[in-house]
């Protein structure tokens, strides 16, 4: 193993685990740091005053230098086994929601493509958050447009970037952008990031509208819970799930099996009133770094153990049928 690998691999596990982004951060920073310079420079005891270099990412290069798994590695290795679920895990041949540095996420566009790559996907949608979002930096209708060219050059080799959003759904079921830009993207994942203590009454006709708006493709970690990780825990919002899987089902959209483990949402309980509605499912990652991307065995588990048909998960269909779904008369 090269140092610059085992960096790289260190600063993935560490994002799996949704560690503090400043430890995965450091790591990557010093992968960069030593892109290029050879073995000599790389055991040089003043690689240690280079900027990005720290003593554990020191310690990292110089176990791997000398032939060994750095402890580190090892340990992160250990902790991020795969979860069950591999079965219909081995089905998936993309993600539709991923985020970029462009809005919350951590890394460029290129390092989540170098990782969906990594994993097999055929293809992915960055999803970055949409302008209301602010705490998210959420992207202006002008960013958005910048942000499509760039993700259009991805594609080729046997994968596909998707031009995407997460768009916020509004208080009144609305969409937090542009019609004409909702209309041009390939993705379009619609999610409640506000006032998710509404009242029953009033959060289920926000969410019905937005499963029952023709710009939409997934209704994205529908309920909005928290139920462990360091933002704390959160209840799930309160609505007609008969009423809202009705309208995802009507519509052809897709509800989100969020892979995030803090965030398991749909809840269990609610998959089989999905099921039963006739609904569309798409396993996410909802990855804001490229290591979050291989959450999707959580999803897949948590899908496979709730007897969601493989087939009605558009996330196992090849890109040509995914683009024919994504393109269906609205």
């Amino acid at each position: 193993m090269h140092p610059l690998d085992a960096l790289t691999e260190i600063a993935y596990l560490l994002e799996r685990e949704r560690s503090s982004r400043y430890k995965s951060k450091a790591f990557r920073t010093a992968a960069k740091a030593i892109e290029g310079l050879s073995d000599g420079e790389l055991r040089d005891p003043g690689l240690r005053r280079r900027p990005g270099i720290g003593e554990s990412t020191f310690a990292v290069i110089q176990q791997t230098l000398a032939g060994e798994v750095p402890e580190r590695l090892a340990t992160l290795r250990a902790e991020n086994a795969p979860v069950g679920g591999a079965a219909l895990r081995a089905e998936l041949r993309g993600d539709l929601h991923s985020h970029s540095e462009w809005s919350d996420g951590l890394t460029p566009i290129d390092a989540m493509v170098a990782a969906a790559r990594g994993l097999g996907h055929e293809y992915l949608a960055l999803t970055d958050h949409s302008p209301r979002l602010t705490v998210a930096n959420g992207l202006s209708p002008e960013r958005l447009r910048a942000q499509m060219e760039i993700v259009r050059t991805h594609r080729g080799g046997g994968f596909t970037l998707l031009t995407g959003i997460e768009v916020d759904i509004l208080d009144d079921g609305d969409l937090d952008q542009e019609d004409d830009l909702l209309r041009a993207l390939d993705v379009v994942v619609a999610s409640a990031h506000s006032k998710l203590r509404m009242e029953r009454g009033p959060m289920t006709r926000r969410l019905v509208a937005a499963a029952s708006d023709p710009r939409v493709d997934v209704l994205g970690h529908v309920t909005g819970r928290l139920v462990e990780g360091s933002r704390g825990t959160r209840p799930p919002s309160e609505f007609d799930a008969d009423a809202v899987f009705a309208a995802c089902a009507a519509s052809g959209v897709a509800v989100e099996i969020n892979s995030r483990p803090e965030r398991q949402d749909p809840p269990d309980e609610l998959l089989p009133v999905a099921v039963d509605a006739g609904c569309l499912f798409s396993i996410d990652s909802d990855a804001h770094a490229p290591g979050q991307l291989s959450l999707l065995d959580y999803g897949a588990a948590r899908a496979e153990k709730a007897g969601v048909p493989a087939d009605r998960i558009v996330t196992t269909w090849p890109l040509e049928r995914l683009r024919e779904w994504l393109e269906r008369p609205r």
